[in-house]
């Protein structure tokens, strides 16, 4: 399958597309099977949805979706998306299990597994938050300056349904990185570009624990994100499974060295040149996007990041380590003069992974991460693949081959939590993958029988528009927040499995919480106030700009630029 990852998109569609045309001529090419974008979709639909993402008003752009929603345009490539940290929240809420946000562009969801052709494809959406993972999803529209941030971080519930999967898959994708995933590449040429990633690195700060464990569980052939703005490839090696018990990737030299020069590998292609008459073309519609700056946006960083019990337990026990003069033979007080960079990174743990048991059936060793960046000139945003599927799960006579269908498994997965409402508090306990298996294998036999013998797999591309299209003339801060829909994709996949749909409300529910809510940001709210600033207290970016209602959290300094 010949496949195009793009790394954010920050609502720069026309440029994306014409990006993967130039690229496809250089290749000799023509065409693609599928686009797989890694978050920062920005499917904004109208100005209202602008009042539920997560962006400083100062960064607010329409973007171009809003063409392929409408209708103006088509989307020449399937494209597949996960969702990141700048989103329109509301939009993607809509579809929680995944679905059409316009003709040819499909959203994985908050969580989801669908197959494309001979390819199966897990997702991961959002970011994470150490605070409010074990939260439900309680957020409901209009968010408030504190909900617009907290719906995009990943939840436990989500995680714990693709931790069930006991079948292989060929690619994972995830916004944020899997965290430690820094150390298992050229991490040297990575501080060089991004210092600021340096100290969250050596404190385990960097990534996604979450991503980690759905990664280090499925062993999937590939592995894309974006989130942090740069290229970066990494090789994931784990051990041969040859008992029960679940494996740690290997953190040793030849694995944090496999990548020291990611062009050396043979399994990404060197960086397309393209020409610049090309890029000239390919870049002519950002011109008018305002959000090509850096998004000053470490606002999502939890002070309060604390590892999960399980992984500061493993912290606790480990071995003390050896003074650093004692085992490289400077004395201190000379090591004590050296430059930072001298340093020795701190050793790195293996990321603590719920105590599961690792399936037989997932037997890949390896796997290939590989991060972009965002579509801006002169950044390294777009790679091109040719994928051969390592999973067993081929289509059948009756599957187109470049349509997405459902996942047997995951649909099974699915149902089997349908009992479990996401939005409600507490989140049940998780009763551990014994009790969930047997639920599981029970719904994959009704999935065997309603379903995959009725020839109901096919993903329908039943899009439908829900809110109003764009309207030039009402300008990028209207004062109304958007209204809350309910999907008719969302209603017809409830259906299709027989469970209910918790995202659907009343209008007089709707309206209620409507007219409780505080009048959203406008564009003179960005001055300066007052108040704790965030990271670094009193200096940290708010979200109503220098000050105000702290966007970044209390604690240290300014942070990094991780929009």
């Amino acid at each position: 399958m010949r496949i195009a990852v793009e790394g954010c998109g920050h609502g720069t569609l026309h440029a994306i597309y014409a990006s993967v045309d130039i690229a496809c001529q250089i290749q000799g090419w023509n065409g693609i099977d599928l686009l797989i974008i890694g978050g920062d979709f920005q499917a904004v639909r109208n100005s209202y949805d602008l009042n539920a993402m997560s962006v400083p008003v100062k960064y607010r752009a329409i973007g171009d979706f809003h063409e392929y929603y409408s209708g103006a345009r088509v989307a020449p490539y399937l494209t597949l998306f996960v969702g990141g940290n700048h989103e329109a929240s509301n939009h993607l809420w809509e579809l929680y299990y995944g679905g059409w946000v316009a003709p040819n562009i499909y959203y994985l969801g908050a969580a989801n597994v669908v197959n494309f052709g001979p390819l199966r494809i897990a997702g991961l959406s959002g970011i994470w938050s150490g605070s409010d993972y074990r939260k439900p999803h309680n957020e409901r529209l209009p968010y408030d300056f504190k909900e617009v941030k907290t719906i995009y971080h990943q939840r436990e519930l989500d995680v714990r349904k693709l931790l069930q999967l006991r079948t292989q898959v060929d690619v994972g994708i995830s916004h944020d990185w899997p965290r430690k995933i820094e150390w298992q590449g050229n991490h040297e040429q990575l501080f060089r570009f991004k210092p600021h990633f340096e100290s969250d690195a050596k404190t385990g700060r960097l990534g996604s624990p979450a991503a980690r464990y759905v990664m280090d569980r499925l062993r999937p052939r590939w592995w894309f994100a974006a989130h942090l703005h740069c290229k970066f490839s990494a090789a994931v090696n784990y051990d041969p499974i040859n008992s029960a018990s679940d494996r740690h990737p290997s953190l040793n030299a030849d694995a944090l060295h496999a990548n020291k020069d990611m062009h050396n590998n043979n399994n990404i292609k060197p960086d397309l040149k393209i020409s610049q008459s090309s890029k000239a073309e390919a870049f002519s519609s950002l011109a008018k996007v305002r959000n090509d700056e850096e998004i000053d946006l470490n606002m999502d960083d939890d002070s309060a990041d604390a590892l999960e019990p399980a992984a500061a337990q493993s912290s606790t026990n480990a071995a003390p380590q050896k003074d650093s003069a004692e085992t490289s033979g400077v004395p201190s007080d000379i090591r004590a003069q050296l430059p930072a960079s001298f340093t020795r990174p701190t050793p790195v743990a293996a990321v603590a992974t719920p105590n599961m048991s690792h399936p037989k059936a997932i037997a890949n060793n390896f796997t290939q991460f590989l991060a972009l960046d965002k579509c801006l000139p002169n950044r390294r945003f777009l790679q091109m693949l040719e994928i051969d599927p390592i999973s067993e799960s081929l289509p059948s006579a009756k599957d187109p081959p470049h349509r997405f269908t459902y996942d047997k498994e995951w649909l099974a997965i699915t149902r089997a939590f349908a009992s479990i409402n996401p939005l409600t508090s507490p989140i049940p306990r998780d009763e551990g993958e014994t009790h969930y298996r047997s639920l599981i294998e029970t719904e994959e036999l009704w999935v065997e029988e309603n379903l995959i013998e009725a020839d109901k797999m096919v993903i329908p591309e039943n899009f439908e528009m829900t809110a109003p299209v764009y309207d030039l003339n009402m300008g990028l801060y209207p004062k109304e927040h958007p209204r809350e829909y309910t999907s008719p994709q969302t209603v017809a996949f409830c259906k299709l499995l027989g469970i209910g749909n918790p995202f659907d409300a009343s209008e007089e529910d709707r309206e209620e919480r409507r007219s409780k809510a505080f009048p959203p940001e406008s564009n003179s709210s960005g001055a300066r106030g007052s108040g704790d600033g965030g990271r670094g207290k009193g200096r940290g970016r708010g979200f109503a700009g220098r000050g105000g209602s702290g966007d970044r959290g209390r604690g240290r300094g300014r942070g990094y630029r991780r929009g």
